[in-house]
């Protein structure tokens, strides 16, 4: 037996619309575990990540697309076409899913929102993940990360009140929404089991946002206060002579009896001002003051062994290139290569632990328009038709 036919989502055919993050991390996951994405691109530019962050000469293949469009296939169509269209019309009679991350009413003005598909196939499901939501004053606006951030309250959620206001660095938005998207399209699947119609699924970043916020949000809708997990008087972050050292005093009896231990202070818990959790956040400023001084007397490997003595939450502050080729990293298996032609690719892998052949490399991130001769073959095109069909460019 083909290994392939053992994963999750072998037999699912997905019609892949999404370009740059939260639509092809959603779609990629999808691949990842056995479902043939075919990914629609617009001929002579396809997906703006191929591009939207120069890279190599012709713009197409740098490393942002190749993070989250592997195992997909890519047919590069002329959708201002009639003919294009009905390519994709044909496509979705044999699909599962339609997934698009464009503005609200885009898919529809194309003419493959989802009451206009499911007439083609009642079984189909149509994923929309967007900025702000279907509806709504919004709902016409671009989505963004950053504008996620702003709009969610995230932005303005800091440790301390006097850090500026700034971005996040990574697309945490886009990732958060991507992954719920992915909920969405699953859940839909195991309902169409049984009710053996499809349906129109949505997602956006706005909402993941404030949903990755619930603990807050209900600390402010119930008792209307600030909760910030980041912002507590026994955590932070701290300088040390080589580097620096996450500590977070918190699920211990008397966290900060502990941390004066490790750091050979005196049991500052004893002391009035600190000996409650008011007190602590009340002197805040100061507390930190002492831990600051005595992290910045020694090296981060020396700290972290007293503070583990201690059994005390604590973590070295790494960079993106420390984290992938430390040790759990490496025995994690998260870093996977896959090859393309003549290329050797190192990618982010899954984070799912499952059965062995859940998770395949079976494709490398394809390059525009790379497989619309076997896409329109497999569809029951003739090699006349698809020849006709690119003389006219409408296939690329």
């Amino acid at each position: 037996m083909d290994s392939s036919s053992a994963q999750p989502l072998s037999g699912v055919r997905v019609i892949d619309f999404t370009q740059v993050m939260l639509g092809p991390s959603a779609t990629q996951v999808l691949a990842d575990y056995g479902a043939d994405v075919i990914k629609i691109e617009r001929p002579g530019a396809g997906d703006l990540s191929r591009s939207s962050i120069p890279d190599d000469p012709d713009g197409l293949d740098n490393p942002v697309f190749r993070s989250l469009n592997r195992n997909k296939r890519s047919i590069a169509l002329d959708l201002r076409k009639a003919e294009g269209r009905e390519i994709i019309y044909d496509l979705v009679r044999t699909a599962d899913v339609v997934v698009n991350n464009f503005r609200a009413g885009v898919m529809e003005r194309m003419g493959f929102g989802y009451e206009q598909l499911s007439k083609i196939n009642p079984r189909i499901i149509c994923a929309f993940g967007s900025g702000f939501g279907q509806a709504g004053p919004l709902s016409h606006k671009g989505g963004q990360d950053i504008l996620a951030q702003a709009l969610s309250g995230v932005m303005r959620r800091k440790c301390n009140d006097d850090e500026p206001l700034t971005v996040y660095a990574t697309a945490l938005c886009d990732y958060t929404a991507g992954m719920h998207l992915v909920q969405a399209i699953l859940l839909a699947l195991l309902q169409r089991e049984k009710t053996g119609r499809g349906q129109q699924v949505a997602v956006s970043l706005f909402e993941s946002m404030l949903a990755m916020q619930m603990q807050e949000a209900a600390m402010w809708l119930h008792r209307g206060k600030d909760l910030s997990w980041g912002s507590y008087p026994l955590t932070g972050c701290f300088a040390t002579t080589d580097g620096a050292v996450v500590l977070v005093g918190a699920f211990k009896a008397n966290p900060l009896q502990d941390i004066c231990k490790a750091l050979e202070l005196p049991d500052l818990s004893a002391d009035p001002r600190y000996a409650t959790f008011q007190g602590q956040v009340e002197h805040k400023a100061e507390l930190q003051g002492k831990f600051r001084e005595r992290f910045a007397s020694n090296t981060t490997a020396s700290w972290l062994a007293r503070l583990d003595e201690q059994d005390l939450l604590c973590s070295p502050v790494l960079t993106l290139a420390e984290a992938l080729g430390h040790e759990q990293t490496k025995l994690n298996g998260t870093v996977v290569t896959l090859s393309g032609g003549a290329t050797t690719m190192a990618l982010i892998g899954t984070p799912l632990t499952m059965a062995p052949d859940a998770f395949q490399l079976r494709r490398p991130p394809p390059a525009l328009g790379a497989d619309g001769t076997a896409v329109l073959t497999e569809a029951g095109f003739s090699a006349e038709r698809i020849a006709a069909l690119k003389a006219q460019g409408i296939v690329a």
